[in-house]
């Protein structure tokens, strides 16, 4: 089974339906992917997920709000830990490994804060710390480049995720039409609530205190590309910084969406860190 193939799954936690998908043997820890500002499941990269499921079982899912998943999207970093971690609970799962993008990285943080004995090993791409620098301005960055896009006849993520140089745009149309493999059973599109709170979460977060990294404790594989213009790359170097069993890994010529421009790399770089 691949991903492109993954059945669509929902699960009641606590009254409400969470969408999932799931990959892999079962049997190992199981990899919990966390997703990023307006992603929903068919924005998971199928070679990132595939590669991570050739020795690892992975469960991709929609939080609260988000996508196919029914309830209101909450508007803090916290509650939408919460809700995750409610999710893993209902799936019966007692220790997972995380891989956090983006917004996902905050998610994950904050999981391994409030629930150490859930998680393993941690994977923060794409991401930064409360406090961050430049954390506050995702939503302008966003803005920015859907302006960009509507203006050039090309997808968002030509901007947000991929450098601007020609290996970084073919890149791009590389990793588009990867999303655009899966024909049936596709995810509903983000809705403008549920991208409202996810902003207004992130701008919190932004302004948050990252005094407490220190006490998680879980080895932690940081990545990024060089030039993140959503998460700026000096964020994933303080993580590494701060968290005391962390590792770094830097793309070059990339940006935000590093790990899926350099997506084979990445995944040996993940399978030899989760093992």
């Amino acid at each position: 089974m691949t991903f492109e193939h993954a059945p669509t799954k929902a699960l009641n936690v606590n009254g409400t339906s969470f969408v999932y998908r799931e990959v892999g043997d079962k049997g190992s820890v199981p990899v919990v992917l966390l997703h990023h500002l307006t992603a929903v499941l068919d924005d998971w990269d199928p070679r990132v997920v595939d590669g991570l499921a050739a020795k690892h079982h992975v469960i991709a899912f929609d939080n609260r709000g988000v996508g196919k998943s029914g309830g209101s999207t909450p508007s803090s970093i916290e509650e939408m830990a919460r809700d995750a971690v409610a999710f893993i609970r209902a799936l019966g799962l007692s220790k997972v490994d995380l891989l956090g993008f983006s917004l996902g990285g905050f998610i994950a943080q904050a999981i391994a804060q409030e629930q150490p004995d859930l998680v393993r090993k941690i994977i923060i791409a794409g991401s930064g710390p409360a406090g961050g620098e430049g954390i506050s301005n995702m939503g302008a960055v966003l803005q920015d480049a859907l302006a960009k896009a509507g203006a050039s006849g090309k997808h968002p993520k030509h901007f947000l995720f991929f450098s601007q140089t020609s290996n970084g745009q073919a890149a791009a149309n590389a990793f588009l039409a990867r999303l655009n493999e899966r024909k049936e059973d596709r995810d509903a599109p983000i809705s403008n609530e549920t991208i409202h709170a996810q902003l207004t979460a992130i701008h919190a977060w932004g302004q948050g205190d990252a005094s407490k990294l220190g006490e998680i404790h879980h080895p932690v594989l940081v990545a990024n590309g060089d030039n993140d213009v959503m998460a700026p790359t000096i964020n994933s170097f303080g993580l590494a910084r701060r968290l005391p069993n962390a590792q770094l890994s830097i793309f070059p010529d990339a940006s935000h969406g590093g790990i899926f421009q350099y997506h084979t790399a990445f995944v040996q770089q993940a399978l030899d860190f989760l093992r």
